[in-house]
Order: C-alpha cells, then structure tokens, then sequence
C-alpha cells in the first residue's frame, strides 16, 4: 500500500498524515471519443450531478436518464418490456443512426426474415442489412459497475459526432438491456450507500463497506440467480429480456459481470468445457472481439486476461444462451463486485477503483460495436450458417416425449418461450429406431395420440439439440457450472429421440399449455376428491386450507371401477366439512380454476380397489405452521428456491427465520427462540443447506431441544448439507449414517504435481450430473412420484441404507447404470451405486427428513421436487 507521510511537529506533538487514494481519476480512465459531441444531448456527468464512478446511482436515476436521453436524441429508442416482482420498470434501449430509427420496423421485419431465407434470399439481406448488436448489463446486482458504464455507452452513441461513430451507426443495431436486475442492484446500491464512510472513503479490505450482508444483491426477488434462468424463463427478468431479445436477434451478444476484486479483466475467448454443438468458428470469433478489447486495454494499460476460469458449456447464461440463438455469445468479467465498493486495495497493493471498472466496461462496450460493424457481413452471414438446421453437428431429427407427464406442459412452454415449434400427434404411431431417456438403448417405440413432437428440422435447431439431448459430450470434466441439463431428464419425463424415420400427422401447438381445470360432479353428496399426480394439487390443498376444510390424503391407491387414483390424493369428506355444506360446491369450482386441477366428486365413498374414501388409514392432514433458517450459514440459493416452490408456486405461507434472532438457551422449558417465537410454535422446520457450519449454530444443549421438539412431533427437512449435519457421525440425534469417500492414498496421489491438482480432484466430484434413481411410492415422501426418477448430483454423499431410517430414494443399485447424463468417476459410481439420497427417519411423533439431493434445483430441476413438497404438506399426517 502506497502512502504519503508528511512529518509535522506541533506543539511538540509528531503527527502523520496520510494522503487518500482518489477515488475518480478522470484524467487516466476518461470516457471520450476524440471528437466533439452534441451539445444539445445531455451527459451522465451533467445529468446525475456527479462522476460516473464517484457514486453508485440508484435504478430510478438510471431510467430518468434514459428517458432523457431517449428525448434528446433521434438515434435513440426507449422501450420498456417488463417489471420486476417488486414492480421496477424492465428496460433495453435501441440506438442506431437516425435513418435506421426512422425505418427500424421495416429493418427489424427484414432482419426476422433472415432466419427462415433461402440461400439467395440471405444474400440480398446480408449485403443491406446492419449487423445487430446487443448487451446486458447487471445481470447480478451486485456487480454494479457495467449498469453505470451502460450510461456512458449509450450517451456516446446518441452524442458522438465524428465520422467513425456515424458509419458505425449506420452499419449497427445496438440494443442494450441496462439492467437485467433492478430489484438486486438496488438492494446493493442501498446496503453499500448506507454502509459507506462518506468522508474518506474505506479503501481498506476489512471495511464493513466491503462486506454485503445475506442474502446480498446478487439475485432478484426471491434470491435466484438470473445468469442460470435465460433457457427456464422462470422469473419476469428472464422472460422479459428473452422474449425482447427474440424480436431481434442479434448477431453479437456480450453479457456483463465482476468477479473478485484481486482478479483482472477477463475477455475472450474462454475455456473448456464448451457446448460442442456450436459452430466451428465461434471460436475465432470470440477471438476476433477478444482481441480488439485486447488492443484497447494495452493502449490504456488495463490488467487482463483469457482463455481461463470461464467456460461456457451450460447454455442458460448471457453468454452462452446468445450463442444457441446464433449469435456469437459472449462475457466479460471485471474485477471488483460487491466487496470493491467505490475504492478498494487489492492484494498487490492497487487501488482499484469503481471508476476505473466503469471506464473499463465502457471500453469493451465501445470495442465490441466497432468490431461488430468492422465486420457486419461476415457476422450476418455467421448467424444465418447457424440458423440453418441442416448445419447442425447432429443426426437428431425429433424428440419425443409423453404428454401425460407431470411436467410435460411445463417443457412445452420452456421451448415455445423459446422459439421453439411443439406439435402433437394426431394418432397413434411408431418410431423406428428411438432412443430410451432413461436407458440409452435404441429400439422400436409405439407412441400414443397426443405425444409432444419437438422436430430439428426449423430455425432453433442449435438451442433445441442443445437444451433437448440426452447427454452432451464433455471434452474436460472440470466445469464452472453443472454437467447436465437436459429438459426431459430435469422434468423427469417419458422421453425419446430418434435419428431415423416416423410418420404420423401433426398439430403445431399455437398457445402455452396450463390446465383449465374441471369439477366432475360438482354436486356431489359425499366426497370430492383430488388426484395427487397432478402438477398444481400442492396448490389445490393450500387452497383448501385457506378455505379452512378438513383434508384427508389417501395412504394407498384406490379406484371406483372407473378413475383411478394414487397414493396422497386429496379426499374432502362433506361429512367431516358440514358447515360448509352451502358453500361447498361453488368452493370446489373456484379451486378447481385457480390451482388447474380436476376435482372428482362422489355420491358415494364405497371403493372397488383400495380403501374407502373414509376409511382411517386416509390421514388428515392439517395446514402446518412452517419456519425456514435464513441467514448464514444456511444457503440462500437453496432458501431461495424453496421459498419459491411454496409463496409463488404452491401458495403457501412459510415464515422465513433469521438465524440472528436465534435465542439459543439451555433451559429446557424454553427452547429455541426465534425473535421471540418459539420452536414449538412451529410444526415444521426447513434447513436449506448449511453443512458443518451448523455445529456451531446447534450446539449439545440445541441438538437436544431439537430432538425434544422432533419427537414431540415436529417434522424437520434437512436439505443438501445439512442433512449430513444429522447423521452420527456430526450430531447427537441420529443413528443415520453416512457413506465415507473412498480416500486416494495411492503413490500417484501423494507425489501430485501442483500443476495436476485442480484437474485431479475436480474429477473426483460430481459437477451436477443426473443420476438414475428408484424411488418407494408407497412412502408418504414420494407421494406423486413414479418409481423411476432423475436426480441431479453434485459432490458424492449418500446415506447408508439401513433399518435406523427408511430409504425412500436411492441411486441405482448397478453403478453401470446409473450415470444418465454429465460426468461422474467410475469411483464415484461405485462408491453411491444403490445409496440413499431422500429418507425419513421417524423419532417419537415426529420425523427427520434427508434431502441430500437439491429436490428443486433453480426451479428447472422439478422432477424430484414433489418430495420437498410431500415432507412439508403430507407427511406431518402420516
């Protein structure tokens, strides 16, 4: 660290006085063209009041902007095309010459054409059409910096009045997504602005300035990280900017993010894995842009690097989604993030400052442009190659898969959302040669009337192959992301895909698929009754909750001769909701519409098969007053996501606990407090995650009350790391066990080279690969559930299966088979094969719950996540 002392003597007394790094250093890092500007249009400088780079700027003060900009300059179009869950505007900006803004719905028609063109046809547009180029920026809020680069970029593009900027804009289509996330910018803009010293700023590390609380401003509303939802669409942020993004379709895409303030600029291209199925030159292209952010940076003397830390095999990011759509997709990683602050010194002694990130962002905007124009034909050309399914590295012609799924709507949307063209078959048919999910083998396959057809043969050839095959081939197992993805496996489907031939007539599917829901015999005399293999049942009994109905959920299947139901359906008995009687059936109706189900009403609870519908071994069951642990240690992507799955999904209240205002006291007719209710308030308890950590939060004294609490009846979820917390190895409560990891102490091992070592030990994890699995669907736990099921693995823990719990999911008992898609070690395979990953072990009353597995990953990974809904809303009952 670099400091200036002046020694004074006054008074007798020595003082030192140490000069404060500058936090905005205009004269190095200055934003310009060389050429003079519109004086009519309006700077950030002059418009905030202040330097770009001296303050973070609130979101409302960024869209003013725009607004004004918008206003001042004819090259340049505000559109809104969205709002956040907390009601903030989603913007993106189109910025091109004034005759492009003037003609750019006939230039936008003309560009749409492009994708479906023969090869005349492409000529003609290629040689007149201007290259489209676009940008998000801010896609986690807490890398703040590319937002307030986007000001300057664009404001250089409206304002500029030198030659080189006029023929850029004539050869250009600029689209810029300002924000992606406004609801997490400014939860970190906020915190940060609260936290700050004002009058000289902490440029030192330790600072509270530069430590962001939880859950931080990285993800959105409900704590989802935005960067993995670009394929799922899931949240408003996503299905805004790619249903926007379609409308244009870009030719270069550059999504924008920070990383570590010790870490250097990183530009393309990047590293291995890579998603295969793109075309041959993407390569040299990322290389192209690459190279001029490059050129720039040694003009300016900015630290950088390539070709390391970054791949960009999973096609869900702002980099590589882009690159799926045909475009050349790309990142770029600025030092700095949450904890760089406005100033911050790095580990060799610089002070990196938020200006400096800004002008660095700006740079690699401005490069990009100029390349892009630099190079309009050829890249036109390149997006019209890849739109092209007869380019495809592929022999895939068509997935298949049922249309009595679970999920199978849900898929059908992920894929018309994105462009996707979905039919559904008019009869009966057979494929010659299909290709088995679930197996990988190849054989003859009938399939029925209605099975979804997803054929290659259309524009969105490369995404489709991409997010639709089985397992995408891996050239290096060491991965920033997760191994696999596949929509058929994530949504647990009956699926298929073929290389061959099959006839049958089809119908395009024109509308998003939801059930309508229906009440058959809404009048009934005794019962109604809700089969529990229906997407939306979750929601269906916290509907009926709310209404205050008494509930019961069948312990086996049972039939009337006629309709068939499993295991867990609803059953609502009039004669135990007898004050209901006036209100019942209009009732039935609202919450068959509302939650999409199909209600079945009898006159009579005598069944043919399986008991009767009042019989007791159907449970009541009661709406549970539910607490989940927020706050470090416990995982806020994980806490996310279930909180998701039960406020936005299922529309069930659980309270969200603060780890902080956790009273820990060893008085025994106390408890647990959490500020100031009591554990025994609660009947169920979620733990998203946590791990060892969690010794220190429950501690002998705690881990007693917990077991008091369990085995007076409460019902504890122990997700992902935190289950392994109750097993004996880490706590006091359990006999559960779990398996250890085979240790490498072999001679090769002990003499690694150090150079070997991540490469060593990276493939001796799981990076999120789908696993074969079976599953007990007379357990309450699995209630919904087919026997077979896909779920996704990460590290390599398993519960020993024994008499001490009950397994209710566990890996294939054959290590061979049970890899489906992504990468596993042959060890690691041999060390899970037939272990449990989702149990019950029963104490007292009550019950612990283990989900080692992520029963909800991000939302996309919804075939398992039934269980996380059966141990919070059933199985209190049984």
């Amino acid at each position: 660290m670099k400091k200036t002392l002046t020694l004074l003597l006054l008074s007798g007394v020595l003082s030192v006085v140490i000069a404060q790094p500058q936090v905005v250093d205009s004269e190095r890092f200055k934003f310009g063209s060389n050429s003079s500007t519109n004086s009519s249009i309006v700077s950030p400088k002059d418009f905030l009041g202040y330097q770009l780079g001296e303050n973070f700027t609130g979101y409302a003060h960024i869209v003013s902007y725009y607004k004004e900009l918008a206003e001042q300059s004819s090259r340049v179009l505000y559109n809104e095309y969205g709002k956040t869950y907390e009601g903030r505007p989603l913007i993106n900006l189109v910025i091109s010459s004034e005759e492009n803004i003037q003609n750019i719905d006939q230039l936008q028609e003309t560009h749409m054409k492009l994708l479906n063109a023969s090869s005349s046809e492409s000529q003609s547009i290629i040689e007149n059409q201007p290259v489209f180029t676009s940008f998000s920026y801010n896609i986690h809020g807490n890398e703040a910096s590319s937002s307030e680069a986007a000001m300057q970029v664009a404001y250089r593009m409206a304002a500029a009045t030198d030659d080189e900027t006029k023929e850029v804009l004539k050869n250009s289509v600029i689209i810029m997504y300002i924000c992606i996330n406004p609801d997490g910018r400014d939860r970190y803009v906020y915190w940060y602005k609260s936290m700050k010293r004002i009058k000289r700023p902490g440029f030192e590390p330790k600072d509270l300035e530069h430590f962001e609380g939880w859950p931080g401003g990285r993800t959105n509303h409900y704590w989802f990280d935005l960067n993995r939802d670009w394929i799922w669409g899931l949240h408003p942020e996503s299905r805004g900017h790619t249903g926007e993004y379609q409308k244009w379709m870009p030719q270069v895409h550059v999504d924008y993010h920070e990383q570590g303030y010790n870490s250097n600029y990183f530009t393309m291209p990047g590293t291995t894995p890579r998603n295969k199925l793109l075309p041959s030159s993407y390569e040299s292209w990322s290389k192209v842009f690459g190279d001029a952010n490059v050129a720039e940076f040694d003009k300016h003397q900015i630290n950088y690097f390539t070709r390391d830390a970054f791949d960009f095999f999973y096609p869900g990011y702002g980099s590589s989604w882009p690159s799926v759509m045909g475009a050349i997709g790309m990142l770029t990683e600025q030092g700095g993030h949450s904890a760089g602050g406005r100033i911050v010194e790095t580990n060799d002694g610089y002070h990196l400052t938020l200006r400096q990130r800004v002008f660095d962002h700006y740079t690699t905007s401005i490069a990009t442009i100029k390349a892009s124009a630099d190079n309009r034909k050829e890249l036109l050309k390149y997006s019209y190659d890849a739109w092209q399914p007869s380019n495809s590295k592929t022999n895939t012609k068509a997935y298949f898969f049922s249309d009595k799924d679970m999920y199978a709507n849900e898929v059908v949307n992920v894929l018309m959302r994105n462009g996707v063209k979905v039919y559904q078959a008019n009869s009966n048919f057979q494929i010659s040669s299909a290709k088995n999910y679930r197996t990988g083998s190849v054989t003859k396959k009938s399939l029925a009337k209605g099975a979804f057809i997803v054929p290659t043969d259309q524009s969105r050839a490369l995404f489709i192959n991409s997010i639709m095959e089985r397992n995408m081939s891996i050239e290096d197992s060491v991965m920033y992301d997760m191994a696999s993805w596949s929509a058929p496996i994530a949504y647990n489907l009956e699926a298929w895909s073929t290389n061959g031939s099959y006839s049958v007539g089809i119908t395009e599917i024109e509308e998003p698929l939801s059930s309508k829901g229906e009440v058959v015999n809404p009048n009934a005399g005794y019962a109604y009754v809700i089969d529990w293999t229906q997407r939306d049942a979750p929601k269906a009994l916290a509907k009926l909750w709310a209404k205050k109905y008494n509930v019961r959920a069948a312990e086996e299947p049972f039939s009337d001769g006629n309709m068939n139901f499993s295991s867990g359906s609803l059953i609502v008995l009039k004669g135990r909701n007898r004050e209901k009687a006036s209100s019942i059936a209009n009732d039935m109706q609202a919450i068959s519409k509302e939650a999409g189900v199909k209600i079945v009403g009898f006159n009579s609870g005598r069944m043919q098969t399986g008991m009767d519908l009042a019989n007791s071994g159907n449970r009541p069951i009661k709406q549970p007053r539910i607490a989940m642990m927020v706050d470090p240690p416990f995982s806020s992507y994980t806490g996310g996501q279930i909180y998701f799955l039960f406020d936005w999904i299922t529309e069930l209240p659980i309270e969200r606990i603060r780890t902080t205002a956790l009273e820990q006291t060893s008085l025994p007719k106390q408890g647990f407090r959490f500020g100031g209710a009591d554990l025994k308030d609660y009947d169920v308890l979620i733990l998203p995650g946590g791990g060892s950590t969690l010794k220190a939060l429950f501690g002998e004294d705690q881990q007693k009350q917990i077991k008091a609490w369990i085995q007076n009846g409460g019902t504890l979820v122990a997700t992902e790391s935190a289950a392994g917390f109750f097993t004996k190895e880490n706590s006091k409560i359990t006999e559960v066990e779990m398996k250890k990891s085979p240790k490498d102490s072999s001679d090769a091992v002990n003499y690694l080279k150090y150079a070997d070592r991540e490469d060593y030990f990276g493939k001796r994890r799981i990076p999120g690969s789908a696993m074969n699995s079976k599953i007990d669907i007379t357990h309450p736990l699995a209630f919904g559930l087919k026997e077979s099921l896909y779920t996704l693995k990460f590290g390599n823990d398993g519960l020993i299966p024994s008499s001490k719990f009950q397994t209710v999911g566990h890996y294939e008992k054959d290590p061979n088979k049970m890899l489906v898609a992504g990468y596993a070690s042959k060890e690691n395979l041999d060390h899970l094969a037939g272990q449990s990953f989702a149990g019950v072990a029963n104490m007292g009353q009550g019950k612990i719950v283990y989900l080692i597995d992520n029963t909800q990953y991000r939302m996309f990974w919804l075939g398992p996540s039934r269980m996380m809904q059966n141990a919070v809303m059933i199985l209190p009952g049984f």
